[in-house]
């Protein structure tokens, strides 16, 4: 027998001698690596665009998005998840079925086309997501999502500051750079690093940023919580997430960090009293909701000075004002569905400019979505927002129960879609965020799990078990 012949006789050999259980395992650890990397890509991409229009153009982001499509495709054909009906969120089907309906009254169907498209794209992923990872997995994408956005984030304003000294333009600017003053909103990243920020980041917005290390906050704290990320990893991507958070100073973030700050304090109340005493947590919370719109409006001024804010919110009454005028022409239906506001089209062209910046949101996401869908819109939007916020609180302070009904100790992981989606609520106030891009498909992901939950709960899974280095060794090899 030849060389060729005995190696291939040795490897059958090895072959047979590693048990089958262990040969399911090693594919399933494969298959769920590869799933996870996809996902973790996916929600980077998601929270994260603007890194790649910056750095490839739109051409190039068109070119990235539309792997991420082609993924979320094939991720559904290769796992071919159970669907049921009644585990549907039925207000998602909704509010997407208005967005492409509102095509045939658009004052420019062109664009809702397009609007409705990557919408619809958008929305894909998350289901996808949903529907083939288990929520804990889904967790650990989203957190190694956040991983790279915040520690590509530091070491790009590190670069920045090191070797570019100044403020940097994106690769592929989609305005035209004159030898005039360009507006510091154009630039990339404004180099401030060592004068303590505001950093922008890869995302090339500190309000961004701001929200992506406040999503790091929730993620990695309930994470080290539940006890399923090392101990010092945990802490340390607190650390980064919280450097990152106060670097921004985004006077925005700051706001919505309170607000989940008091949701957490309010699901820790309701936990301690338990079902059948939360009135009290209740009408606390209305009281405190009460209070503070009074308090808002007490020390309005005072506020905006503390954060460092002018009377108008930079220009946000200005554009809300606009946006209003708009809405009340079209009160009902809308003038179309178009998310990403498209400047080269009436009434968006000129619509929000300010200081030589043409603005392509509303600064508010439930005025943007009154513009765009009416009336009709905003009640199914609502409906996606309550029905999830809903779902998340009672999954959140209810006890869970193992299948014979006998009550288990609280997950810190349960806390995670509530949190998550009181920021996105909070920022929605504020950024027309939730609306596209990885705000959306945060929300369309948390409605559809937290549905799914509700008719089955999801035991927390088990990693598979490594295979011993010494069921793997070819016999012969142990010299």
């Amino acid at each position: 027998m030849d060389a060729a012949a005995e190696h291939v006789a040795a490897a059958s050999e090895a072959e047979r001698e590693i048990p089958r259980d262990s040969l399911d395992r090693m594919t399933t650890g494969r298959r769920r690596s590869l799933i996870g990397a996809y996902a973790t890509f996916a929600l980077f991409t998601a929270l994260a665009g603007q890194f790649w229009r910056n750095l490839l153009g739109w051409w190039g982001f068109g070119a990235v998005v539309l792997v991420v499509v082609v993924g979320a495709i094939a991720l559904i054909v290769a796992e071919k998840p159970r669907w049921s009906w009644r585990r549907t969120p039925k207000s998602t089907i909704a509010f997407l079925a208005i967005a492409t309906l509102s095509i045939a009254w658009s004052f420019y169907p062109a664009a809702s086309a397009l609007g409705v498209t990557l919408t619809v794209a958008a929305s894909l992923l998350a289901v996808a997501l949903v529907l083939c990872l288990t929520w804990t997995r889904f967790v650990r994408a989203l957190g190694a999502a956040i991983k790279w956005i915040l520690g590509l984030s530091l070491a790009f304003e590190l670069w920045v500051a090191i070797f570019v000294q100044g403020p940097l333009l994106p690769n592929f600017p989609d305005f035209e750079v004159t030898g005039e003053k360009l507006p510091m909103a154009f630039y990339w990243s404004r180099g401030l690093l060592f004068e303590g920020g505001p950093i922008e980041g890869i995302v090339a917005s500190r309000n961004l940023l701001a929200m992506g290390a406040l999503l790091g906050l929730i993620v990695f704290g309930t994470m080290l919580a539940a006890g399923s990320v090392r101990r010092a990893q945990g802490i340390g991507w607190l650390v980064v997430s919280g450097l990152v958070f106060v670097l921004t100073r985004s006077a925005t973030a700051i706001l919505v960090a309170a607000i989940v700050l008091v949701a957490l304090g309010f699901v820790a109340w309701a936990r301690r009293v338990g079902a059948e005493r939360r009135r009290g947590v209740y009408w606390a919370a209305a009281a405190v909701l009460a209070a503070s719109l009074t308090l808002l409006l007490a020390f309005w001024n005072a506020l905006l000075d503390a954060f460092g804010k002018s009377e108008d919110l930079t220009g946000r009454f200005d554009i809300w004002n606009a946006v209003i005028g708009l809405a009340v022409e079209r009160p009902w239906f809308g003038w179309g569905w178009v998310g990403y506001w498209v400047p080269w089209v009436q009434p968006f062209d000129g619509l929000a400019v300010r200081k030589g910046v043409q603005y392509l949101q509303a600064h508010n996401a439930w005025l943007d979505v009154w513009m765009q869908l009416g009336a009709l819109g905003v009640i199914a939007f609502a409906s996606i927002v309550i029905g999830a916020l809903w779902r998340s609180w009672f999954l959140a302070v209810d006890r869970p129960k193992d299948a014979t009904g006998r009550p288990l100790p609280y997950s810190a992981a349960s806390l995670v879609p509530l949190l998550v989606l009181v920021a996105l609520i909070g920022q929605s106030l504020a950024e027309s965020r939730i609306l596209v891009e990885g705000g959306w498909v945060l929300l369309i992901a948390i409605a559809w799990s937290t549905k799914r939950r509700q008719w089955e709960p999801e035991p927390v899974p088990a990693e598979p078990a490594p295979v011993p280095a010494s069921r793997l060794r070819p016999p012969g090899n142990d010299r």
